[in-house]
């Protein structure tokens, strides 16, 4: 679907989720082998994980366990953590890098292939890593003051709590913290993945790209809430079913085959999940830009595109492009 810049901004949620879906059609074998090479690592680490960490959970809480035997297995257990959290961070960047790269190629016309791919992934993964570290700082203090304000809660809940008026009074304090952590989770997020667009397409990233990415945001923070909400609960959804049929199957009756057809079946969903996400927030960043009436000067971008394979030209500030082929 081919799409005027100015139409952008009315895309709805709906919408910008169909024109994802549509983006790989334009260059099927590239998307195909990131898909393979990248996403699906990453979403079958994601749910996969478990399966190791599981059973050492499990013998760590037998209180027959002896203290050698528990060393060892709190030793594993978080060896295994840490390969995986270094695991998940490295792809996910990684992937991030390929489909917001693709897919910008494709909106300028560069030509598209996955060895091109490739080859812009180093230079983009530094710009990425370094507006990675400003978000875990952010996140950092977000959930240190999520868990100084829960704390304050529960010596205030433990201090007066003897009538049901004052036990329904934090109740509903308790469901407003919640609510506003959530949203301020959910905006984060929105930043984050706003940025690490930013930080791939303009020459701009780190704490400059959250600038940026704040900007882009402001009128379209709905949209922005929805479409990461959406994406959290599928993969909550997605992790829950795993958990409860593949990791936990063998407690409720589920034979050997079940599982594997079941966790086949949902790393698949994952990969699909995750990949869609991935192409969201690429269109997104867009649909931002024309909100904002900020023009997409195509060469511009293509210059820019091209530094990261060793043929940049300066940016070019002064030709500002109508049309947006999406």
């Amino acid at each position: 679907m081919d799409l005027e810049a100015e139409e952008l901004q009315f895309l709805s949620v709906r919408d910008i989720v169909r024109e994802s879906i549509s983006i790989p059609k334009r260059s099927p074998k590239t998307f195909y082998l990131i898909t393979l090479t990248l996403v699906f690592p990453l979403s079958f680490a994601i749910l996969a994980h478990s399966l190791f960490t599981h059973p050492l959970i499990s013998q760590l809480q037998n209180p027959f366990i002896s203290a050698s035997e528990a060393s060892r297995e709190w030793t594993l257990l978080l060896l295994i953590q840490f390969s995986y959290l270094i695991f998940l961070f490295a792809f996910s960047l990684l992937s991030t890098a390929a489909v917001v790269f693709t897919v910008a190629s494709l909106y300028t016309s560069k030509p598209v292939s996955f060895s091109a791919t490739l080859a812009a992934i180093p230079r983009v993964f530094n710009r990425l890593f370094v507006t990675f570290l400003w978000v875990t700082l952010l996140m950092v203090l977000y959930n240190s003051l999520l868990f100084l304000s829960l704390l304050l809660f529960i010596l205030l809940a433990g201090a007066d709590s003897n009538s049901f008026a004052s036990s329904l009074l934090l109740f509903l304090s308790l469901l407003l913290l919640l609510s506003v952590f959530l949203a301020a989770h959910l905006y984060i997020t929105a930043l984050w993945h706003l940025a690490s667009v930013v930080s791939v397409l303009e020459p701009t990233y780190g704490l400059a790209a959250m600038r940026k990415s704040y900007q882009l945001l402001k009128g379209r923070t709905r949209y922005a809430a929805a479409l990461v909400a959406v994406y959290l609960l599928l993969c909550g959804l997605v992790s829950a079913v795993f958990s409860l049929v593949v990791v936990h199957g063998g407690d409720y009756g589920y034979g050997v085959f079940t599982r594997i057809f079941v966790g086949g079946f949902l790393v698949g969903v994952l990969v699909i999940v995750n990949l869609v996400g991935l192409l969201v927030q690429s269109v997104f960043y867009y649909v931002c830009k024309s909100f904002h009436h900020q023009g997409i000067d195509k060469t511009a971008l293509h210059d820019h595109l091209g530094g990261y394979l060793g043929e940049y030209v300066p940016l070019k500030s002064s030709i500002q492009m109508e049309n947006l082929d999406v």
